[in-house]
């Protein structure tokens, strides 16, 4: 009891999917293959700070690497006659190696007030720029809720507000079930560097609960919320 489990996680075979989907034949891809993920999703949130992106889904096969990248502004994503795009395919490539072709590809994010990455991110950007954390957490969960969630939890804890000791601020709205399995619940984190030290924030989003328990697998490109193709979305290519 007591334990902290993240819920995205408990989650991966009834609504949730990996965010990167492959299978190395010996010990030493696979150590290989996970250095270069964590390199690539390293410098996509580098580099893409300012494009809102919610998550990053990585695909390999034997001779291609294929990556979703889920914006809720793809115009800085692309950048002016696809400048950006076409830089970042360049140090990606590096990074892979000459022995993958890559494929970028883009969804864009239709409703990101229910994203808890881009939530998150949102808090810690306004704390950066001083604005009052009760009010931004308030506006937060007022604009999840009404652009159609079931419930939102958001947490706040550091130095608030420059304090000399640190504290834990928690505010929610609807109902927000961790224990339900079936419950379609996104978490996210981020960290506002501000003049008094770190403060961090972290955002649960519920969306309701599943009609019919399935395989993430088989729903994928259907419900599935990082499936590479998710409801009301179209993964549009960029090379």
């Amino acid at each position: 009891m007591g334990h902290k489990v993240n819920p995205e996680c408990l989650r991966l075979s009834l609504s949730r999917d990996w965010r990167s989907r492959w299978f190395a034949p010996t010990k030493k891809l696979f150590v290989q293959y996970l250095q270069q993920d964590r390199a690539i999703r390293e410098l996509l949130e580098k580099e893409l700070a300012s494009a809102a992106v919610a998550r990053v889904v990585i695909e390999r096969s034997v001779e291609r690497v294929r990556i979703v990248i889920h914006t809720a502004r793809p115009g800085i994503l692309i950048g002016r006659r696809g400048e950006n795009i076409q830089r970042l395919q360049e140090r990606i490539q590096r990074i892979i190696g000459t022995q993958h072709q890559l494929k970028m590809d883009y969804v864009e994010v239709s409703n990101p007030a229910v994203e808890a990455k881009l939530v998150a991110d949102s808090l810690a950007f306004q704390l950066e720029k001083r604005i009052a954390f009760r009010r931004a957490m308030k506006r937060a969960i007022q604009q999840a809720m009404e652009s159609g969630a079931a419930g939102i939890k958001v947490v706040c804890d550091g130095r608030l507000a420059g304090a000399e000791m640190t504290r834990r601020e928690v505010y929610r709205a609807g109902k927000v079930p961790l224990g339900t399995l079936r419950a379609r619940i996104e978490f996210g984190t981020s960290t506002a560097h501000t003049t008094a030290g770190c403060i961090g924030t972290k955002v649960w989003v519920c969306r309701g609960e599943l009609a019919t328990q399935q395989p993430a697998r088989a729903r994928a490109g259907s419900t599935g919320a990082d499936a590479a193709t998710p409801v009301g979305g179209e993964a549009r290519s960029v090379t």
